[in-house]
């Protein structure tokens, strides 16, 4: 639909085509207008643009003997939309034709110099990127749910080896109330309590399928459960038994070492090639897998029972 209000043509114009590097004038407002059907004379251009100043409008003036007029203030800086970009092109589950759709409007934050420089920096990511364009409706349906206090209803899939979606239980709705969405490894998951299951589990969300707010009111979040260490222990080192174990570790891993415990982990120099670390972990096969990733530049010291756990991991892979 056409523009047709004087004022709002000017502010479209202010804000996708001016900037500091590209001030504009009188007379480019008043072609601009024209390109619209609609004249106005000088002092009738200067009331509108104090108008669009008085709505909260950043324009700034500059003299001069042809007085030029630029928007000042947006709501992001163009490094603050470039971080914002790479976030969009990154994340795993956001779909190729979305991210384009996403970044298309956030270089619209930005002035016409930015955004053109922006534009000229832009790849195209070769990562795999999700397919399930629902996540979106998903995640904000799960939120509402959340702020009302109501249970959600939806189906759950996994994919077989023909990579088909298979639906769990036959295609049974699951009945779930939502406490937290919690963001791992470029994936979101909805954390709840599980009806059938009489249990807190967690599910991918791009894995569910019909997801809808039902008018059932939630049940109340237990008063011992924490989101923080749910998700320590559900996605760092996944379930398994919880226990204080001695690393070994050569200087070259600190920072995989604080990148996985944080900076207050403590640790001790063992000798000019190595320190050690002490930490709570959960004896699981991601724990395990995580100190072999190392190649050999880490070793568990104890306790015993975390040594032979993996060393049974290790038989496992060689027997197969």
């Amino acid at each position: 639909m056409a523009l047709t209000n004087r004022t709002l043509i000017l502010f479209k114009y202010f804000w996708e085509a001016t900037g500091e590097a590209h001030p504009v004038s009188l007379a480019d407002i008043s072609a601009q207008l024209k390109e619209h059907g609609i004249t106005a004379d000088p002092r009738t251009l200067r009331n509108d643009i104090e108008q669009l100043v008085e709505f909260g409008v950043d324009i700034v003036k500059e003299r001069r003997v042809q007085n030029l007029y630029h928007v000042a203030t947006r709501h992001f800086e163009a490094p603050e939309v470039k971080l914002l970009i790479d976030a969009v092109q990154s994340a795993r589950f956001i779909t190729p034709g979305k991210s384009k759709e996403l970044v298309k409007r956030l270089t619209t934050f930005v002035s016409p110099g930015d955004a053109a420089l922006l534009e000229r920096h832009l790849y195209i990511d070769s990562r795999v990127k999700a397919v399930n364009e629902s996540v979106y409706i998903s995640v904000d349906r799960i939120q509402t749910a959340i702020a009302e206090r109501r249970k959600i209803a939806f189906r759950y899939f996994d994919y077989s080896p023909a990579k088909e979606r298979v639906h769990r239980n036959g295609g049974k709705v699951y009945s779930v109330s939502p406490y937290a969405l919690l963001w791992n490894n470029d994936s979101y998951y909805l954390v709840g309590f599980h009806e059938h299951r009489q249990q807190i589990a967690k599910f991918r969300v791009d894995r569910i399928d019909g997801l809808q707010i039902t008018q059932e009111v939630a049940l109340q979040k237990p008063e011992d459960f924490d989101v923080s260490a749910y998700f320590t222990q559900e996605f760092s080192m996944l379930t398994g038994k919880t226990r204080h174990v001695t690393l070994l570790c050569e200087n070259a891993l600190m920072n995989s070492i604080i990148d996985r415990f944080g900076e207050d982990v403590a640790t001790q120099v063992v000798d000019d090639n190595h320190f050690s670390v002490e930490a709570t972990v959960d004896l699981s096969s991601n724990f395990y897998g995580w100190v072999f990733a190392s190649a050999g530049k880490m070793r568990i010291v104890e306790p015993q029972e975390a040594v032979n756990g993996f060393h049974r991991m290790m038989e496992s892979f060689s027997s197969g």
